[in-house]
């Protein structure tokens, strides 16, 4: 499930910046940002950059002279996120496993991930990997999202596309949204080699200005719609009982809540 529920391919990075950004994705965002541009980096190394939603906020918050390389498993998410910038931009892009980094020891200030470790399939051997390439005293930031009851747009996509596939329901949402445990993330970060772990939670209310939009963007924006095509379903009728679904129990406005990890070097 969890190689699947990573395959952002075809269509689907144009669906996910356009109709998911602005509502789950880009005031995190900029919330990420404004946290590793208050470290003064001189090297930042971004995971799962995606469609360059948090890459862009960074390359805004940073100096000019502060180095940033966007990375991703997914090449079609990087390709969209280079459209986002300027030739002259210091930015670097790079197809890249986070199970297994590229890159020599003590090589950035600062990793930064949004909305990634939760698609990872070994985590701790993520954060290994990302201890080995931070130098002395650098940080790892990263979010994740918290449970369903803190998201509920999530359960409702979950129980409508589990309603439609009751013998066989796809898995997608219980995948990002099924790492919220910050005790069992601590400890899988002690044991990959960090210490001190600062953690908020940040709770947002967000106005839908096209619940149309969003409902299309929860289907067609990520690999939830390969599930679907998998199981000979139609993704265009999940997309509107989803729509329906949303529409009715949450109207123009929903609640979101993250978690924010600032993790350092043991």
């Amino acid at each position: 499930m969890s190689e699947q529920a990573s395959r952002f391919v075809d269509s689907i990075p144009e669906f996910y910046d356009r109709e998911l950004g602005p509502y789950l994705f880009e005031t995190y965002a900029m919330d990420l940002a404004a946290r590793v541009a208050d470290l003064a980096p001189h090297r930042v190394l971004e995971l799962a950059a995606g469609t360059g939603i948090v890459t862009r906020a960074l390359r805004n918050a940073l100096p000019d002279d502060c180095e940033l390389l966007a990375t991703d498993l997914n090449p079609p998410m990087l390709e969209w996120a280079r459209t986002k910038f300027r030739p002259d931009e210091n930015i670097s892009f790079e197809p890249v496993d986070a199970m297994h980094l590229p890159f020599d020891a003590a090589s950035f200030d600062v990793v930064v991930c949004q909305f990634g470790v939760m698609f990872f399939p070994e985590k701790e051997q993520s954060f290994r990997e990302v201890s080995r390439v931070l130098r002395p005293g650098g940080h790892y930031l990263f979010s994740v999202w918290d449970s369903w009851q803190a998201n509920p747009f999530a359960r409702m996509a979950h129980e409508v596309v589990a309603g439609i596939f009751p013998d066989d329901a796809p898995g997608f949402y219980r995948v990002p949204f099924g790492y919220s445990d910050t005790a069992a993330i601590k400890a899988e970060l002690a044991a990959g080699g960090f210490g001190a772990c600062m953690i908020d939670t940040l709770p947002l209310q967000v106005e839908l200005e096209s619940v149309q939009a969003f409902g299309h963007g929860l289907v067609f924006g990520n690999p939830l719609y390969e599930e679907i095509v998998s199981r000979g379903g139609d993704p265009q009728l999940v997309c509107s009982a989803i729509t329906a679904e949303v529409e009715k129990n949450l109207g123009d406005s929903m609640p979101l809540q993250a978690i924010v990890l600032d993790a350092s070097l043991a």
